[in-house]
């Protein structure tokens, strides 16, 4: 398991500050303008694509799962094991598979600062311009096996760590919300808090994803 400084990462990500003059009726009702994307893409939060019936596999009844990924986003981890297994025994990313998880990381990236009221443009549903900076470096020459191997056990301190560091985004979320509609500002130390909660998620999201072998910074920045 390799690892990286937070400076060094490489996938970098970050949203144009949208403190004043929010738009209150778009953030009030965000939760129901949000919901396409949130079908597409899911929502804010490390996102795992995959889900388990309460009652077990032959019982039916509600599905839980540790995050939202949306369809596209279990697409994307369905492709994660097809990848896996070409990795570990054919050496290789299919360029494919790592194209249509990058899209769908770029959509996300921007369909999330707008579910966590970072901002009012309404998101491009795909590729398209929006204040959000979501960048990801080439994938590695050569590949780390053994990391690749035990990712599922590798991503378990961080969906851990992220799990009670996104209990506090959404209390700090609910707070920003009451404050824009009262106010027409978002708080900008809840801001970047949110911000590095995201960054911090799509990171490990896109380690899961098997786009890198470096092992995420715990870490907002």
């Amino acid at each position: 398991m390799s690892t990286g400084a937070p400076t060094a990462y490489p996938v970098t990500y970050d949203v144009e500050p949208h403190l004043t003059d929010r738009n209150r009726l778009t953030c009030a009702f965000r939760i129901i303008l949000a919901i396409p994307h949130a079908i597409l893409v899911g929502g804010p939060g490390l996102s795992i694509g995959f889900s388990v019936p309460v009652g077990g596999w032959n019982n039916g009844g509600w599905w839980w799962s540790f995050g939202a990924s949306g369809v596209l986003g279990a697409v994307a981890w369905v492709m994660a094991i097809i990848s896996w297994f070409a990795i570990l025994f054919a050496n290789g990313h299919p360029k494919g598979l790592r194209d249509f998880t990058l899209m769908y990381l770029r959509w996300r990236s921007k369909a999330v600062a707008y579910m966590a009221l970072l901002r009012d443009e309404y998101p491009p549903f795909g590729e398209g311009d929006y204040p959000v900076s979501f960048t990801a470096g080439e994938g590695p020459a050569t590949r780390d096996k053994l990391s690749v191997a035990l990712r599922i056990i590798y991503l378990i301190p961080h969906a851990v760590v992220l799990f009670f560091v996104g209990i506090a985004w959404v209390i700090t979320a609910i707070i920003g919300w009451f404050a824009i509609l009262f106010t027409g500002a978002y708080p900008e130390g809840l801001y970047r808090f949110a911000v590095g909660y995201l960054r911090w998620s799509l990171r490990v999201e896109a380690y899961g994803l098997l786009l890198y072998d470096e092992y995420p910074p715990f870490s907002l920045e």
